[in-house]
């Protein structure tokens, strides 16, 4: 199963993970309920802001009443149309897949919750930015009042000026806080906030000295920026940071500098003892096939894990690294899985398959369109409504829309087990005090 964030991590400008989860199927819209055990330093954890960026440029839009879709099964009706973006065509095997997937998600999100006058009208995106904002322009000539998507960052910020012309919002499925705002609002699991969760977590643990494994690229910066960030708001030390290519051959020396003297020891002999290293806590940022390279190097360095607590990101939340002996023990941040989990079997019932991991992005998606829906005619997906700052409970936990146009998530902190997860602390289930900027 492929996990949010691993997609995320191999499309540089994917736009869900990690992202992704709105109303859950009895909750609906309603606000989420009570306090969680996690309060952090300051009552809440700590968002990055965006730096303040001019509105998109006004653009001519046609949308002309008398040409708005209207099934023949809807005669009589008044539709409330929602838009779904999504590269149905795209030119890569894997994208057309995950498509597939999502649009199973929002057709079952459709179903049960059964809003006999929502219409919802797929649009295929393609692989460019001009097809995903020709797409979101023939959505909105059809009356769409919502858009849900689109996949890619590119394409969301294609979409965004034609979206704002029309002031219809958009709820896409990006982590790239650089096209959030405006109209726009991401429906994902940004990095930023697992760095802030598992920082201020293992902080209040009494570690107080890091250092980092971190690949090179776009993730990797910014879930740099975030780690430090992080580490000097709560006084911790960060002692040493090396990053590492994609290539496997290239994490051999980064893991050789962490380990420093350990890693010329050979420990098999007889009274050698491993020193001490200058950090407590060691911070890998990595998921699938790349972790999984990654991680037998630590002790081939002589990194001893019964000693230097590992943590992680929402990339660790996979089934396939539960096998990697070396990270058991280690903690990283994830959604709560029970609804998730429930999720998951109803999409197999319906489509005889597994669900990939982003597959919530539409149900979640759809399910918060059809709790609005029933709302009178301009007032459904309104700013005021999408960014109530009591949140909503999704199929992942916790969210609510920040004014800026991100989203903030209650996470869990997990310890990864032979047998599985544990939660080691529970995520937030309510949002409180409201976010202030």
């Amino acid at each position: 199963m492929t996990s949010v964030r691993e997609f995320a991590r191999r499309l540089p400008f994917f736009t869900g993970l990690r992202a992704v989860f709105l109303v859950c199927l009895l909750a609906g819209i309603a606000a989420c309920q009570q306090v969680p055990n996690y309060e952090g330093r300051a009552g809440q954890t700590a968002l990055p802001t965006t730096a303040v960026k001019p509105p998109p440029p006004v653009v001519s839009v046609d949308r002309d009443p008398s040409q708005f879709l209207r099934p023949r099964f809807m005669a009589g009706a008044a539709p409330v149309r929602v838009a779904l973006l999504l590269p149905f065509n795209s030119s890569r095997s894997n994208v057309r897949q995950i498509s597939s997937a999502l649009y199973n998600a929002a057709q079952l999100a459709l179903f049960e919750f059964g809003s006999p006058n929502l219409l919802l009208i797929p649009k295929d995106t393609g692989d460019s930015a001009e097809t995903a904002a020709n797409a979101a322009r023939s959505a909105i000539g059809e009356g769409a009042e919502l858009i849900l998507g689109p996949l890619f960052a590119e394409q969301v910020g294609a979409v965004a000026p034609v979206a704002f012309s029309a002031q219809v919002p958009v709820v896409a499925f990006s982590t790239d806080v650089t096209v959030a705002g405006y109209g726009v609002h991401l429906l994902s699991f940004p990095p930023e906030q697992d760095v802030e969760r598992i920082v201020d977590y293992a902080g209040l643990r009494g570690i107080k000295t890091f250092a980092a494994l971190i690949p090179q690229g776009d993730y990797g910066n910014r879930v740099r920026a975030a780690f430090e960030r992080a580490a000097q708001q709560r006084n911790l030390r960060v002692t040493a940071i090396e990053t590492y290519p994609a290539q496997s051959q290239g994490m051999y020396d980064p893991v050789k500098r962490l380990a420093g003297s350990n890693a010329q020891q050979d420990l098999t002999q007889p009274g050698s003892v491993a020193r001490d290293l200058p950090f407590q806590a060691l911070f890998v940022p990595e998921g699938g096939t790349q972790l999984r390279v990654l991680a037998p190097l630590l002790p081939y360095y002589n990194i001893d894990t019964n000693r230097v607590k590992l943590l992680g990101t929402g990339l660790w939340d996979d089934p396939g690294i539960a096998r990697e002996t070396v990270l058991q023990g280690g903690w990283y941040p994830a959604p709560p899985a029970e609804r998730y989990a429930q999720f998951v079997e109803r999409y197999k019932a319906s489509y005889k398959s597994t669900p990939p991991r982003i597959a919530s992005l539409a149900y979640d998606g759809v399910s918060l369109a059809a709790a609005l829906a029933s709302r009178p005619a301009g007032n459904r997906y309104t700013e005021v409504n999408l960014t109530s700052p009591d949140g909503f409970a999704g199929v992942d936990g916790a969210f609510r829309f920040l004014p800026d146009g991100q989203t903030q998530r209650g996470l869990a902190v997990m310890e990864l087990r032979s047998t599985g997860p544990i939660t080691l602390d529970p995520a937030r289930s309510r949002f409180t005090p409201a976010p202030s900027f």
